[in-house]
């Protein structure tokens, strides 16, 4: 195998062919009704993937492409949120708002994080190095904001009396909303705490296997592992707080009582 994680060829095809048919069956046969969106998604990520890959051959050797291409990654991050955590397609009224809002949530979780990672040297300043730090911490960013608002748009749905109450007893709309909102938004920090908790016990995650793969010593990987887990860390809990914060200015969300 070398350094490489799995070896390209007809095998490889093979055995995306039948994890796809695998999942997509058990969507089926689970009552789910996830088998179409199943092989979408999977049909999507190998075309999206192929295309990454061309485009990131020559990306990569510019910095400034390289930063394009990461305001690329946001932008398409934070239309994803904005859909899942309004529930809404990105024709209806007002998506220019519901996204701006998202991209919000997205790139400040993402952006300290990746200054930080980047002025301090830790992460070099080159294409190859910048692009896969920023695509972990952007997703990640994407990923808590859209767990936590989705969380949040329900909760205040079905809880909707608890506002209007607290709205009759003086409070403020904004914390109205987060007197239900906060212990909500909070739960879409369990799996990257759980994560975080139990690595190396339970699971050993892509950057260490990949510096490992690499060639590189396993304190080496390890150190890298935690980087990613930490900044991750730090990213979430700052995408959670801003996206609470904007569903409970009425940025995000309509329809919530004031």
């Amino acid at each position: 195998m070398g350094t490489s994680v799995v070896e390209l060829g007809p095998r490889l095809a093979v055995v995306l062919v039948l994890l796809t048919a695998l999942a997509a069956a058990g969507g089926r046969l689970s009552g789910l009704g996830q088998e179409r969106p199943v092989v979408v998604a999977a049909l999507r990520a190998t075309a999206q993937l192929a295309a990454v890959s061309a485009v990131l051959v020559v990306v990569v050797r510019s910095l400034w492409l390289s930063a394009a291409f990461a305001l690329l990654m946001v932008t398409v991050a934070a239309v994803t949120a904005a859909g899942r955590v309004s529930g809404l397609p990105l024709r209806a009224p007002g998506a220019s708002r519901r996204v701006a809002a998202a991209a919000l949530a997205v790139a400040g979780g993402a952006a300290p994080v990746v200054a930080l990672v980047l002025a301090s040297g830790t992460v070099p300043l080159r294409g190859e190095a910048v692009i896969p730090i920023v695509g972990i911490l952007v997703g990640g960013a994407m990923t808590a904001t859209s767990l936590a608002g989705r969380r949040l748009r329900e909760e205040l749905t079905t809880r909707r009396g608890e506002v209007e109450a607290a709205l009759a007893l003086g409070l403020l709309p904004r914390d109205a909303v987060l007197e239900v909102a906060r212990p909500s938004a909070a739960t879409a920090l369990l799996p990257p705490l759980d994560q975080t908790r139990t690595v190396g016990l339970v699971t050993l995650p892509g950057a260490y296997v990949g510096v490992l793969l690499g060639g590189g010593s396993p304190l080496a990987a390890g150190a890298a592992q935690l980087l990613v887990l930490l900044g991750l860390l730090a990213v979430e809990v700052a995408a959670i707080w801003l996206v609470t914060e904007l569903v409970a200015r009425g940025r995000v969300l309509s329809g919530l009582p004031r």
